[in-house]
């Protein structure tokens, strides 16, 4: 008996010992950097239970597929950089192409417009149409987009249709296989079964697009599903905020595109080193500016959380935030409050109740300490799916990004920056409407059960 209890000690010790190697070494060498309660989080977990937090680990564990390195060489951009001389900088040397001149910039009242606008996109094509989404849903929306989809590939047009493995769950199979035998290529990304990237399943595909013939693009936080345009009886349509560009950011998009087109085939980052050289296609010489903005996985920098951090250090009079879900890291949380005690005034609207009642619970500790260093927090009485962030009067950034640590750290996410003074002046305005509608938290304590119901949603939140 003792033989047998030292010899399962031993074993014990082995598969620890073997968790926490494989831990180091792929965090460490595959430049995996995490929030230091994540890395607690698995080396305690490979401690306690490491039989089932290696599995975990190897299924979820990795974070960053690309290495810091240059992997796309733009061509020479302009001497003087466009935008904020903070941001501008800054983005340059994470290797995000630069800001480049539109012909147009449309951004969208409703969901009727954001839906009739997504439709001529696709009606638009004639060569080539790519249309990436979180959810594709089997209703109205869907339908309509399917059959727009379909029509495009019988006037001839290479239909490409990427849709994430988990968010469109509960896509029939029916649907898809329906698109794939009439002449669209569908892929999904990232499927938990049958995978081609074994142990990157919980690195999800967020960003939503559309792309006719690398020159126009639609863009936002809309999913293809009814909530994100139509009302229905009893089910208002949700808030949602999406664009349509003309111009050369389509094809900066498209090149985004057809990265994530191949890592869905199982093909890696390091395995795509070498990218062709990539011109930086001319606009209007007085067009609007605006800039693609991807963060994730196949990025070595968290881009979009680089540049709201150092926004929080070089706003001078406003930050205001939309998000849906209002989960911070810690670093960001304190840069904004920083930025509340030197005299900016921090705005944040989310919904009084989201579609996800942990995120509301988890969100509620940041708020309170937002509001303590004198920030303002509004709750919509509506459910709220939009992502905007305003900096000052001269950066206004929409997209697919939430205020979250899944989004911000995990998940592939697409925003876009704009420059031009009529576009940060809609978006300004867009968001003072939806304050009038809403309610200021108040930033009361809670009880001391809430509190600790709080702290651990929160927690446990950040790691998943």
């Amino acid at each position: 008996m003792i033989r047998i209890a030292l010899l399962s000690g031993l074993g014990h010790t082995i598969v620890v010992v073997l968790g926490l190697l494989i831990y180091v070494l792929g965090t460490r060498i595959n430049h995996q950097r995490r929030h230091p309660s994540a890395a607690l989080g698995w080396v305690l977990g490979m401690v306690t239970l490491p039989y089932l937090t290696l599995p975990l680990f190897l299924l979820f564990g990795v974070r960053k597929f690309a290495r810091p390195g240059r992997r796309h060489h733009w061509q020479a951009p302009p001497p003087q950089l466009p935008g904020p001389p903070w941001a501008a900088q800054l983005l340059a040397g994470m290797e995000v192409a630069p800001a480049v001149r539109n012909r147009r910039i449309v951004l969208h009242q409703g969901g009727a417009e954001a839906l009739a606008g997504l439709l001529a996109t696709i009606d638009a094509a004639q060569h080539q149409l790519d249309v990436g989404t979180y959810v594709f849903a089997h209703d109205d929306v869907g339908r309509q987009v399917a059959r727009a989809l379909l029509q495009a590939v019988r006037r001839g047009v290479a239909v490409r249709l990427l849709v994430d493995a988990v968010g469109s769950l509960t896509t029939p199979w029916g649907l898809l296989r329906g698109l794939a035998r009439e002449g669209v290529q569908v892929r999904r990304f990232m499927p938990l079964l049958h995978n081609p990237l074994r142990g990157h399943s919980n690195l999800r595909n967020h960003r939503k697009l559309v792309v006719a013939d690398g020159a126009r693009l639609w863009s936002g936080g809309r999913n293809l599903a009814c909530e994100y345009f139509l009302d229905r009886p009893g089910r208002p349509a949700w808030v949602d905020l999406s664009f349509e560009i003309h111009g050369p950011l389509a094809q900066h998009a498209h090149i985004q595109f057809g990265t994530d087109w191949r890592i869905s085939q199982g093909r890696t980052l390091r395995r795509m080193r070498r990218a062709p050289h990539m011109p930086l296609l001319a606009g209007p010489p007085h067009g609007a500016l605006a800039q693609w903005i991807a963060s994730g996985p196949d990025h070595a920098d968290d881009t979009v959380h680089a540049l709201l951090m150092a926004g929080a250090f070089h706003a001078r009079t406003r930050i205001v935030a939309v998000t849906p879900y209002f989960v911070p890291d810690d670093a960001l949380l304190d840069a904004w409050c920083l930025a509340c005690r030197r005299g900016v005034q921090v705005s944040v609207l989310v919904p009084a109740r989201s579609n996800h009642r942990l995120a509301d619970i988890a969100r509620e500790r940041a708020l309170r300490q937002l509001v303590a260093a004198g920030a303002r927090v509004w709750l919509s009485p509506a459910m709220l799916h939009a992502k905007a962030v305003l900096i000052d009067d001269d950066l206004a950034l929409a997209g697919s990004v939430n205020l979250d640590a899944r989004s911000l750290f995990l998940n592939y996410e697409a925003m876009t920056a704009f420059y031009g003074p009529d576009e940060v002046r809609w978006l300004s305005e867009w968001c003072a409407a939806l304050v009038t509608q809403a309610r200021p938290h108040d930033g009361h304590a809670p009880s001391l059960a809430r509190d600790l119901v709080e702290g651990v949603v929160r927690a446990l939140g950040f790691q998943l």
